[in-house]
Order: structure tokens, then C-alpha cells, then sequence
């Protein structure tokens, strides 16, 4: 049986951030189970694709629809070996979700791997589960991290930062270094 892992997401997660990882995971033989509050399998998500084109923050432009792939009230944390965190604008509001926050907690208090990239660390911070951990994300969350009680680190946007059983990274130039971080805490043999 293939290993399982959650992705949490929402409307306007990002795109690269949402498809990338979603799609290598499952190359590589795992069940990316996709969910979103509210919603269903098979219900439509939307998504932002943001870019990098010399000003002050991201741009941020209409992405693809994207077909959830489970149903956000049937998630047993138990049944699942990891869980993935999907950045874009979704963490924003996702956070005020009392079970997603609770999803996050079972999962660290398992002690089992959790992904979380670009803004997506907004939904650890608000989780509590912050407090002594090194963590990466989009520069403008990193004071987040901080008053949570975590150490921001700074690393290139194709990078990712490895703490236990936490692996983060800024934004989605790093899809290859979390998704291969996050499956070696998996228990894949990964070469990077």
C-alpha cells in the first residue's frame, strides 16, 4: 500500500506551490490526499500563480482549478505517514479553521513529517508548534515565525531548511529541495 499524505490547501494557494509537489509526490508512489475546508472530493479549488518580476513583493496573476482529491471531513490524521502545506494566499484564512489548526497539532505531536512552504508557516505559527524550531518561509512571514517563538532563517528561494521532523522553504523556486527533504523524512532514499 502506498504511504499517504495530507495536503492541506485552499482557494488561491499557489500554484507551483500546490501542483509541483503534489504531482512528484505521486510519481514517486505516494497518495497525495488534497484538502480544503468546506469542500469535497472532486470540488474545485482555485489558484494563484505568483512571480518574481523586480518589485517590492510577488505578482500575482489567476492560476489553474485544481480537483481536490479528498474530502476535508473524513481526515483521520492517523491514516496518513506526512503532511504537506501548501503556500499562496490560502494560509491566511485557513488558519482561522479550528480543525486545521488541530490537524497540525496531531501531526507534530506524532511526531511525523510536516512540509510547509512559502506562506504556509502562517498555519504553524498560528498551530503553536513554532517555539524553538528553525524555520524558512517568505520573508514577509518571517516575523511571524519569530513571535511565535521560532528562529526565521534566511535561505535562497530554491533552498529548504531541515529541523527534525519539519522541513520548510521560502517559495515555490524551492519545490525540488522541500519535496525531496520531505520524503526522505518519509523514509525515501532521495539524492539531491
Amino acid at each position: 500500500m502506498a504511504k499517504k499524505v495530507l495536503m492541506l490547501a485552499g482557494d488561491f494557494t499557489e500554484d507551483y506551490e500546490t501542483m509541483v509537489p503534489f504531482q512528484a509526490m505521486q510519481a514517486m508512489g505516494y497518495q497525495v490526499d488534497v484538502v480544503c475546508p468546506d469542500k469535497k472530493a472532486g470540488d474545485i479549488i482555485r489558484t494563484a500563480v505568483h512571480d518574481f518580476e523586480g518589485e517590492q513583493t510577488y505578482s500575482e496573476k489567476r492560476g489553474h482549478n485544481f480537483a481536490l482529491t479528498a474530502d476535508f471531513d473524513a481526515v483521520n490524521t492517523a491514516d496518513y505517514t506526512g503532511l504537506f502545506i501548501t503556500g499562496g494566499r490560502s494560509p491566511e484564512y485557513l488558519r482561522l479553521n479550528a480543525r486545521v489548526i488541530e490537524i497540525i497539532q496531531e501531526f507534530f505531536k506524532e511526531n511525523k513529517p510536516v512540509a510547509a512552504i512559502c506562506h504556509g508557516p502562517q498555519l504553524l505559527t498560528t498551530a503553536g508548534v513554532l517555539k524553538g524550531r528553525k524555520a524558512t518561509a517568505y520573508p514577509a512571514v518571517g516575523p511571524d515565525i519569530t513571535l511565535a517563538g521560532g528562529e526565521y532563517v534566511a535561505v535562497d528561494a530554491d533552498k529548504a531548511v531541515v529541523d527534525g521532523n519539519l522541513v520548510t522553504s521560502p517559495a515555490w523556486p524551492g519545490d525540488s529541495a522541500i519535496v525531496a527533504e520531505f520524503v526522505k523524512l518519509m523514509g525515501a532514499k532521495i539524492e539531491i
